[in-house]
């Protein structure tokens, strides 16, 4: 394999020997571009979007993608018959001792591969057309800004020998223009009114440079105001500005013209008609609509709150909830916000696979308003697989079968049962889990005393209702869990999401309690070493058959009682005690009623927008109302409720996550999180809810609950706290191809902040000092991004370790001491 690598490393050397190997002998290829702005280079990412050509893209200096192309060749065969008669020899061979079939894959395979050589990053080729063009964006650019007088000059140096060359593109910007005098002039006095009556502050404004952006937005503001007040066909065509270009100064006035009548074409001429504000006369929705019954004769007909609901067969859905997502009602003023509202909201619905909302225009003053709503199959059968991994598992896969029954109740609700199964390994194990659940969303608020009304059905309010249960093989000591939760959620605007979670409850029954030493075999070792000081018997050891569970946990509760051992050895009893603590908390089943609050904010405006902010806050609380309505203590001192262990705490958890584009192959990012949990009425944290540090999505630089608490290093199969903070930065860029690069730096640490007499004051937070228990990791990776799906490879060197004693800075800072991690998509 080392050869092999070797081998491919010494041809991508050669190749690079020679990048200009495609390139013809009076071509050049492009080096690189400079941009001068009044003869100071200008390396603004702004003005780079203007030039069409651009150099191959490089990875730490070095065209791969070139060096790779260069390793095909244009010239060999492309067939296999070419191929064939061109290596007449290997052909013959392959066909004579295997088939015609044979020989012809094994041609291929060749072709195939100088194919995939060829497909990689070609040089490019200085163009004169393109650099024209170019110096036209440019100084079309500059005009927008103001700088009427802008010149562009280009200069291609071809000097380099080795045919390359580099364009130099020469601006000279001149004084930029600023805007004087500013006068609005409406035509029409019904479209005067509205924008008087509006109060709309222009953003032209004396003084102000002169750019074209500006006039663009003052245009939108004008076109959304008026089409928001009734006047349904206006647009940027009835616009006009009118700048004054014969001045000298450097100033010019703008009149901006808003004309009062719209151009209309009847009996094959052009006639004026003015605005006059429109309003809905007429709503129709077509329930079942194909453009396959286009034309037929409807079956069915409801009315409600004076919109009809029509279908080509019996309308399905109740008229008074489709109604609620219908903004534009019957004698109201057409708006475009409530139009827009309308289409997504029903869209939200899950039910329909196409949307049309259209207008007819009954007279100057009213509209019809058709909605064509074209319905998703009742039912629907769903079968995902996919390959998962997270910080607690290794690579696995997963399998969920679901079946989805929509307008359940005939008010667009969505009905879903799901069958789902995982195996994957975790811990050097293999794991399985296998589940069920049930759950119903309801596109509104359900809620009793008229809480439904709080949230305006603008904001999209759901409803989901869930319950189910899974069960888990080899995830510590095996589990139970059973699911019982309402969900309430809505939209308060475009970037902000609010979640509430009113009634989130959780059971998990641990399945197998005697298998605890033999998962937590660490904490098995430590309790010898207790065993022997106490018996005083060095050679002591608990037997190693079925009775070993159940003598272990007896002698843990024989010590923890000891006062004699107590005084004589301290250090074993408190061991000892911390032990016994864990292995209460750990095997112990809880009962877990959540309720909590989340918040989000996220202006990433599509999937492909790489410059966002993204900030969320959860606030639960766990136990409070049922801790109230039981006085019940079981044997540990804990409050119980039907007899289970009850989860009483206070959890906050804050992320924000902030995106740089660097350029438009690179992307910049940071991520940070902070949480905090705080127990009340002597609860224990749930295992399951407490925090962890490390792993593939979190600091990279140690294996998922190997860091931690504070600056112990206990040896423990898991560690956790209930302080948690987390921080990442990430540069993201591309390689070449599907071929994805990044660089990264991970920080924080979990904390103790129970003030439990058994946690090492090691392990506690202790204020600002605990920074200095901070970990860091730093690395690298790659991804191959298939769009769909990213697989990551990251290795993460440990940089800061704050339980080293001495010099923490560096001192594993190796591959050997390096954690590998495989990932599916992006940590953050």
């Amino acid at each position: 394999m080392k050869k092999l690598t070797l081998f491919f490393l010494l041809m991508i050397l050669f190749a690079s020997c020679n990048s200009t190997k495609h390139v013809a002998e009076d071509m050049h290829m492009l080096k690189q571009n400079y941009i001068f702005v009044d003869s100071v280079q200008n390396k603004n990412s702004e003005l780079q979007k203007y030039v069409l050509q651009k150099p191959n893209s490089r990875f730490l200096g070095i065209p791969f993608g070139l060096y790779l192309h260069n390793l095909g060749s244009h010239s060999k065969p492309k067939t296999a018959k070419e191929w064939g008669d061109k290596n007449i020899h290997s052909y013959r061979f392959i066909k004579t001792f295997f088939s015609e079939k044979q020989s012809i894959a094994y041609a291929n395979t060749f072709i195939g591969i100088n194919n995939w050589f060829l497909d990689n990053d070609e040089p490019v080729i200085v163009n004169q057309r393109k650099i024209k063009k170019t110096a036209d964006n440019l100084l079309a650019y500059y005009k927008t800004q103001g700088y009427f007088e802008a010149t562009v000059n280009t200069v291609i140096d071809k000097k380099d020998a080795a045919k390359k060359a580099t364009v130099a593109y020469h601006i000279k910007s001149g004084k930029p223009t600023f805007l004087d005098t500013i006068s609005i002039s409406i035509a029409s006095p019904v479209l005067d009114s509205i924008y008087k009556n509006s109060a709309t502050v222009s953003l032209l404004k004396n003084g102000d440079q002169y750019k074209n952006q500006t006039f663009i937005d003052e245009a939108k503001q004008v076109i959304k105001l008026y089409r928001n007040n009734g006047i349904y066909h206006f647009a940027e065509n009835y616009l006009g500005f009118y700048v004054d270009s014969t001045r000298n100064d450097y100033k010019t006035n703008v009149d901006f013209i808003i004309s009062g009548e719209r151009i209309l074409e009847e009996n094959g001429a052009y006639i004026n008609k003015p605005f006059k504000v429109q309003k809905i006369k007429e709503v129709s929705v077509i329930t079942d609509y194909s453009f396959a019954k286009k034309g037929e004769k409807y079956q069915d007909t409801l009315s409600y709150e004076g919109i009809r609901f029509i279908g080509y067969d019996k309308v399905k859905y109740n008229p008074k909830y489709l109604s609620q997502s219908i903004f534009l009602k019957p004698y109201e003023v057409y708006k475009d916000t409530l139009r827009n509202l309308t289409r997504n909201h029903l869209k939200s619905l899950n039910n329909f696979k196409s949307t049309s909302i259209q207008f007819e225009e009954l007279n100057d003053e009213e509209l019809k308003m058709s909605i064509l709503l074209s319905p998703i199959e009742k039912y629907t059968l769903g079968f995902e697989t996919e390959l998962t991994h997270s910080n607690i598992r290794d690579v696995g896969t997963s399998a969920k079968f679901s079946i989805t029954d929509r307008n359940v109740f005939r008010g667009a609700e969505l009905l879903k049962v799901s069958f789902l199964g995982s195996w994957f390994n975790a811990n050097n194990r293999p794991d399985w889990e296998i589940g069920t659940d049930a759950s119903i969303e309801i596109p509104r608020f359900v809620a009793p005393f008229g809480l439904s009304r709080m949230v305006p059905k603008e904001m999209s309010p759901r409803t989901l209702f869930s319950v189910g249960t899974s069960i888990q093989k080899n995830i510590g000591l095996d589990r139970q869990i059973f699911t019982l939760f309402t969900d309430y959620k809505w939209q308060y605007n475009a970037t902000k999401t609010i979640q509430l979670e009113v009634f989130n409850t959780q059971y998990v029954q641990n399945q197998n309690v005697d298998k605890y030493f033999n998962v937590y075999s660490s904490e098995f070792t430590n309790l010898t070493t207790v065993a022997r000081a106490y018996k005083g018997d060095p050679s002591f050891d608990f037997p190693n058959d079925e009775t070993r569970a159940q003598k272990t946990l007896s002698l843990m509760k024989e010590v923890s009682g000891s006062s004699d051992f107590r005084a004589s050895n301290p250090t074993e009893f408190n061991n000892n005690l911390d032990l016994l603590n864990r292995y209460n908390i750990i095997t112990s089943d809880f009962l877990i009623p959540t309720i909590a609050y989340s918040f989000t904010y996220n202006n990433q405006s599509n999937f492909k927008d790489n410059q966002f902010s993204f900030f969320k806050i959860r606030i639960a609380n766990s136990g409070n109302i049922l801790g109230l309505l039981s006085d019940k203590l079981n044997a540990n001192g804990k409050k119980t409720f039907l007899k289970i262990p009850l989860a009483q705490y206070f959890k906050t958890d804050l992320e924000y996550k902030k995106f740089w584009s660097v350029s438009p192959t690179s992307v910049l990012g940071i991520r940070s999180f902070l949480g905090a949990i705080i127990t009340y009425d002597n609860s224990d944290i749930p295992f399951t809810k407490s925090y962890f540090a490390g792993g593939s999505n979190d600091i990279r630089a140690w294996q998922t609950y190997d860091l931690g608490p504070g600056r112990r290093n206990t040896g423990l199969e898991y560690n956790v706290g209930s302080l948690k903070f987390l921080t990442s930065l990430e540069f993201r860029f591309d390689i070449v191809g599907k071929l994805k690069g990044a660089v990264f730096a991970d920080a924080g640490n979990i904390w103790d902040i129970s003030n439990s007499s058994f946690v090492d004051l090691d392990a506690k937070f202790d204020g600002f000092s605990s920074i200095n228990d901070f970990a860091v990791g730093t690395g690298f990776g790659t991804r191959l991004d298939f769009n769909f799906l990213i697989l990551r490879f990251d290795v993460g060197f440990k940089t800061h370790e704050p339980y080293l004693d001495g010099n923490k800075w560096f001192q594993n800072y190796n591959f050997p001491s390096a954690v590998y991690n495989i990932g599916i998509n992006y940590p953050f």
